[in-house]
């Protein structure tokens, strides 16, 4: 009797709600366990986000937008300078409002020997110019060129290049619009590496506010002219020759 109760009890089976009690895994390993699968998954995808042209996508439209925010502060802040220095010649490139009318009282001031104004359409007649400007007309014929050859930015620093060959001028002021100067000085420091040229921005008022960039307008004369500066910048990265070297003479 007493060898068959011994017997029952160690073949009797271990109590199998308490086994599944302790082997059962609790709340937080299961809340530990989904929060690894979620950052595993999390973090799977950020790799496959974050590839390399992904990175490099975001550093050019970062640096695309800090670079039209800096443009956009040294166009707004530049200003007509109060004095201006003696130069040997003048060159004013038409596009804008008043820049001829400015470079030709720079010349009636003596600031320079000779104007050229660049980028005048073909049909524009020499007289019709002279009435449009008010220009005195004695000094019209004596002092001011004109070049009808320009149809951009590039060619405008091409036949000035032209010009200040034929004049052998080691000093000229350049007379554009303020969003405009960026791009021309480089231009044409570009066609003629040796010369000094002095800016003169004609400042456009919409230009000039502290709330231009809610203004449509200006700012997309802004973005335009940003865009053409860093085509500007490209080419004289890719063609750093001069292109003074292949030109020809100037012709009136």
């Amino acid at each position: 009797m007493e060898t068959h109760f011994a017997t029952a009890v160690e073949e009797s089976p271990p109590d199998q709600y308490e086994e599944d009690r302790v082997l059962a895994p609790q709340p937080s390993a299961k809340r530990r366990r989904l929060l690894t699968h979620i950052m595993t998954r999390l973090f799977a995808r950020l790799r496959k986000f974050f590839q390399p042209v992904t990175v490099l996508l975001i550093v050019l439209v970062l640096g695309f937008a800090v670079g039209f925010l800096a443009f956009c502060e040294k166009v707004i802040n530049m200003q007509e300078p109060a004095t201006m220095p003696v130069a040997d010649g003048i060159i004013v490139l038409t596009g804008g409002q008043a820049r001829i009318e400015t470079a030709i009282n720079l010349l009636k001031e003596k600031h320079g020997k000779r104007l050229l104004i660049s980028g005048v359409h073909p049909s524009t007649k020499r007289q019709a110019l002279q009435r449009v400007t008010h220009a005195d007309a004695a000094l019209f014929n004596c002092c001011i060129d004109i070049d009808r050859s320009a149809l951009d930015t590039v060619g405008n620093a091409t036949e000035s290049a032209k010009w200040i060959k034929a004049h052998d001028y080691r000093r000229v002021i350049v007379v554009t619009n303020n969003y405009h100067i960026p791009r021309s000085m480089a231009e044409l420091s570009r066609a003629m590496p040796d010369v000094e040229f002095i800016p003169y921005p004609v400042v456009r008022t919409d230009l000039n506010q502290d709330s231009w960039i809610k203004q449509g307008d200006a700012l997309r004369v802004l973005m335009t002219e940003y865009v053409k500066y860093l085509r500007s910048m490209a080419r004289a990265a890719i063609f750093p020759s001069s292109t003074a070297e292949n030109a020809g003479s100037f012709g009136k």
